[in-house]
């Protein structure tokens, strides 16, 4: 018998069969309730739609109805409601269209809009009467806790087994479980040495991202075990990645302990769920020493205090992070004085090196105002380092031994693991070499395979080979007699080690994180820079500003002072010599030349060792001739004859006649015998021809 509340509007407009279940796992096992799904479509007929005009749609199966995200059957159907296309919509139940109370009540509002019924397995609905749509609602919310109620016995039984430890869950690589559910250390020994070479390499560097190019630059590989595929399960080497070193540094398996809730899930507005990390203080359980590890817990907590040190440099405070190759002793370290925030370095450039400057911008960065204040690094760093060298005077030759000790255990410990290396490849050549000589000769297409994968197993383990045989000598070579006696002898004193240019920079940051906790800086009439130590004692120190650049090119007026004095004497190039010859230098630490001497001239007003000549009354030569009606040539025969002599002003042998005041020129006759006469041209007293 029909339904009395279908008529024949609902007729007119098409039905629709919403078929659903949750996961494939239950389509492919749970038949019958798909089969069930599909029998509704004889209600349908039966109620009055014609076959060709009831659409089943079941794009959805294997889909979850949590939500209405990535579910396109859902949507289909929720659109051809809305166009007033559907006369009827069908369901199992309700959870098979919706296991969300909002994704339902939507979808009851448009039902009832466009006048839509709904048919389940217990009857036909209308959801524009009071009624039945709160029945409907009834059966909304019920299906959503039904699902609550799912999840929460799933998730009880959980945090159970977690509660004790017992909860299994996918070991990472290097850690496997036993056939009696034990975890244990992954028995390959080439694994084992990758991962505490990790540790002990991130313990030394200090960084993550070093630890990564330590591997690269010794050509290290680092293991992944398959989680999928064809290989599932299997071990595969490969270059390590700076994320794939994060997830072993920060992961507490490998320090033996059992931890849970580390992660919790936040939906996301347009579906699906986000994982978000959970502070390490407010992990639901932990559980130290459960099983081996590969540090131990104290090691863990330690390697996440330096790991959230270091990333504090990508954060809002950018506070002290990982030490850095640049050249200012205190990165990381300092304070502003003034406004409390931390002080940023800026580089520039100063006789073609690279100087660092302490700036604060807190105040220009987040309130949009002005540079708090910028102390020059190479003022600060030398007295801090100062103060480091006094601290650190007890040095002795025992430390030297430690570190002699800890280079060749890390020599040791790299040649194991290229060994295991070396035998993993070789074993992996002769699998594929007994692979091979199984195989039929006659069956080509899969000994051309096999053949195949031999050759490059065995071209795989002779580039191992060769790279092992280049690095072992350069290693030797690193930890010769000679290298060991040059580290005792640095190490007798620590000024020494501080000094020595062959230390890396960042070697002495770390050794400055060591004891000092922070630097404070206040520049004023002077820099002070009040230094905590680490035990917290305090020193402070109180420096100079550096001058201005303008005073540090001004020469100095003895200097000035002296080129004036030697200017009586000497010409320009004469002059930087002899400054030279003295050890005197430029500002900027060079030599002097002719250039500087007479920028000293302009400068400072300083007459010229020409003009100083002309006042005191010497003669050019053009002069010299025109006061006494001669030739230029007769004045310069003069000179040659020695009756004038000629005072340079230059290095170029230019320079101004001193002429007596006294001297008396006649001139002789002319004619013929004018050699004669000439010879006899000037004529001076007895007593001057004694002087000249």
């Amino acid at each position: 018998m029909p339904d009395l509340k279908v008529t024949a509007d609902h007729l007119r407009r098409d039905a629709y069969l919403y078929i659903r279940q949750s996961t494939l796992r239950q389509v492919a096992e749970n038949g019958e309730s798909t089969q069930r799904q599909y029998g509704l479509r004889d209600r349908a007929i039966a109620a009055g739609w014609p076959v060709e005009r009831v659409h089943v749609i079941d794009c959805d199966l294997g889909k979850s109805g949590s939500s209405a995200v990535a579910r396109d059957g859902f949507q289909e159907l929720v659109s051809e409601v809305a166009l007033a296309k559907a006369g009827v919509v069908m369901g199992l139940e309700v959870s098979r269209l919706a296991r969300n109370s909002a994704d339902w009540h939507r979808l009851l509002e448009l039902c009832a809009l466009t006048s839509t019924l709904i048919l389940d397995e217990d009857g036909v609905y209308d959801p524009a009467s009071f009624n039945d749509r709160l029945l409907l609602g009834l059966k909304g919310t019920m299906s959503e806790a039904e699902l609550h109620f799912l999840k929460a016995r799933m998730r009880g039984g959980q945090l159970n087994k977690a509660s004790r430890g017992d909860l299994k869950i996918g070991p990472p690589v290097g850690l496997v479980y036993l056939p009696d559910g034990t975890l244990a250390l992954d028995p390959d020994a080439e694994v084992q040495a990758a991962l505490r070479m990790v540790f002990t390499t991130f313990e030394r560097l200090g960084s993550a991202t070093r630890t990564v190019k330590f591997f690269l630059d010794e050509g290290i590989l680092f293991p992944r075990r398959l989680r999928k595929g064809p290989h599932k399960g299997e071990l595969m080497w490969a270059p390590p990645r700076h994320a794939r070193i994060l997830q072993v540094l920060h992961n507490p398996r490998y320090a033996g302990a059992f931890v849970y809730g580390r992660t919790r899930g936040r939906p996301r507005p347009g579906g699906g769920v986000s994982q978000i990390k959970v502070d390490m203080a407010d992990w639901r359980f932990v559980m130290p020493d459960l099983h081996p590890g590969y540090i131990d817990w104290e090691r863990f907590k330690a390697n996440q205090k330096r790991l959230a040190a270091n990333a504090q440099a990508y954060g809002m405070q950018r506070r002290a992070g990982p030490v850095r190759e640049g050249s200012a002793l205190l990165q990381g370290r300092v304070l502003c004085g003034l406004c409390g925030g931390r002080m940023g370095v800026h580089y520039s450039q100063e006789h073609g090196q690279p100087v660092p400057t302490y700036i604060c911008q807190e105040t220009a960065t987040r309130r949009g105002g002005k540079v708090c204040q910028s102390v020059p690094g190479k003022v600060v760093d030398p007295a801090v380092g100062a103060l480091l060298v006094e601290l650190m005077r007890p040095m002795t030759l025992e430390v030297t031994l430690a570190v002699q000790r800890e280079l060749e255990a890390r020599a040791a410990e790299m040649d194991t693991l290229r060994r295991q290396h070396i035998e993993r490849t070789r074993h992996d050549a002769e699998l594929a070499r007994r692979r091979y000589m199984k195989v039929d000769p006659d069956n080509r297409l899969v000994a051309d395979t096999l053949e195949a994968e031999w050759n490059e197993k065995l071209r795989l383990h002779t580039d191992v080979v060769e790279d092992y045989e280049r690095r072992a000598p350069e290693e030797a070579a690193a930890l010769d007699a000679e290298t060991q006696q040059r580290v005792r002898d640095l190490a007798e004193q620590f000024p020494r080690i501080w000094s020595d240019p062959r230390i890396d920079v960042r070697e002495r940051k770390r050794i400055l994180r060591l004891l000092v906790a922070d630097v404070t800086l206040v520049k004023a009439e002077t820099i002070t820079a009040n230094v905590r130590l680490s035990g917290g004692a305090t020193r402070t120190l109180t420096l100079e500003r550096p001058l201005p650049i303008a005073q540090i090119r001004k020469f100095k007026p003895e200097l000035v002072a002296k080129v004036d004095r030697l200017l009586d004497r000497y010409c320009d190039r004469e002059i930087a010599d002899i400054l030279n010859e003295d050890g005197l230098r430029t500002w900027e630490g060079k030599p002097f030349n002719l250039k500087k001497i007479a920028f000293i001239r302009g400068a400072y007003n300083l007459p010229s060792r020409r003009q100083r000549l002309r006042d005191c009354g010497l003669l050019t030569t053009q002069e010299a001739a025109e006061h006494f009606a001669v030739a230029e040539t007769t004045v310069h025969q003069w000179g040659r004859q020695g009756l004038i002599s000629k005072v340079c002003s230059d290095s170029l042998n230019r320079g101004l006649w001193d002429i007596p005041h006294d001297l008396e020129i006649i001139k002789g006759r002319p004619g013929r015998n004018a050699v004669a006469a000439r010879r006899a041209s000037i004529t001076v007293p007895s007593t001057e021809q004694d002087s000249l």
